[in-house]
């Protein structure tokens, strides 16, 4: 019987594992889909990566980054001796946690409700008018936030006056800009963000849907137990490269809103928003540099937990 075994084992074929290039060769149709993505990489997300080291050396013009001299951790101390660290570090974690988290959820909602729309016209007239204020800049939005709040002549004072009743200062008021803050992003990127899962709703195989319609699944089942499952790979990845940047604020939305109104500083004033003031008048390159650094590596620490979170819940959602 053992003799039978080997004999067996050894008339087995052989399964010569195939090397690199021979994989590359296989795949060569998706290999040259993804060589634009490769190059756009490779040049602006590595060949830089060098010049990380801009933020540990004093930075002169004429002997460039590896002849300037070497400070250490001097140029990190600017952020460190400003006393506000934490607090810049807590706003911008913060206000990127609810961006995250109920920006992701808005746009699956939006696009759970584009999708049951029956009307092809008003479908798409929807999603055009959601899409349009992505468009707009943050110069034009902090215009229009300001006349909507200005205090002498804005439209809410305006219609409170009206009314016969006091005049609103949210100017003066820094308890409610984080909500204003969340609900201005969430307006202008909503549109935006549906988009890509309201492609991954349409690439839901339809006979599953039709099948579910013929079991007498109503549209609530139809949501619940078809889509919302089938997004969950989409939600689980856009989240774990959204927690990439969680330590960078937006600069154009803080700065065209608030401006340098330091009586709201406490509850709106972000990394980006400091850097700019601190280094408005007196620009360098190792300082800001540092503070890049600083936040690149706080973001990539909480990537790679979460995403090891994930991976030993569901591995098949992980990034690696």
């Amino acid at each position: 019987m053992g003799k039978r075994n080997k004999t067996a084992a050894s008339a087995a074929p052989v399964v010569k594992k195939k090397n690199f290039f021979q994989l590359l060769w296989k795949y060569r149709t998706l290999t040259l889909m993804c060589i634009p993505a490769i190059v756009f990489f490779f040049m602006f997300s590595y060949m830089p990566m060098p010049g990380i080291w801009v933020a540990f050396v004093k930075y002169n013009y004429r002997k460039g980054i590896f002849g300037s001299k070497f400070v250490g951790l001097q140029n990190f101390e600017f952020l460190a001796q400003s006393g506000k660290l934490w607090s810049l570090t807590k706003n911008t974690i913060l206000y990127n946690i609810a961006f995250i988290i109920l920006g992701n959820l808005l746009a699956v909602f939006m696009a759970i409700l584009l999708n049951e729309m029956a009307s092809k016209l008003f479908k798409k007239t929807a999603q055009t008018m959601m899409f349009l204020p992505y468009f707009i800049s943050h110069v034009l939005v902090g215009v229009l936030v300001f006349n909507f709040l200005n205090y002498d002549t804005g439209f809410v004072n305006t219609i409170l006056t009206n009314m016969g009743l006091e005049r609103w200062q949210p100017y003066a008021d820094p308890h409610v800009w984080p909500v204003l803050l969340v609900i201005i992003y969430l307006w202008q990127q909503t549109g935006y963000s549906s988009v890509v899962y309201f492609a991954s709703i349409m690439g839901i195989d339809g006979e599953i849907i039709e099948a579910a319609r013929v079991d007498g699944a109503n549209a609530f089942q139809k949501i619940r137990y078809i889509i919302l499952p089938c997004l969950k790979p989409t939600v689980v990845i856009l989240l774990l490269f959204a927690l990439g940047g969680i330590v960078k604020g937006n600069f154009g939305l803080f700065y065209n809103i608030i401006g340098t109104n330091s009586m709201l500083y406490d509850t709106t004033d972000i990394i980006e928003t400091f850097v700019y003031r601190a280094t408005m008048t007196d620009f360098n390159f190792s300082t800001a540099s540092a503070v890049g650094l600083y936040q690149s590596l706080i973001g990539f620490f909480i990537v790679m937990v979460v995403n090891f979170v994930v991976k030993k819940i569901e591995p098949d959602y992980s990034l690696f």
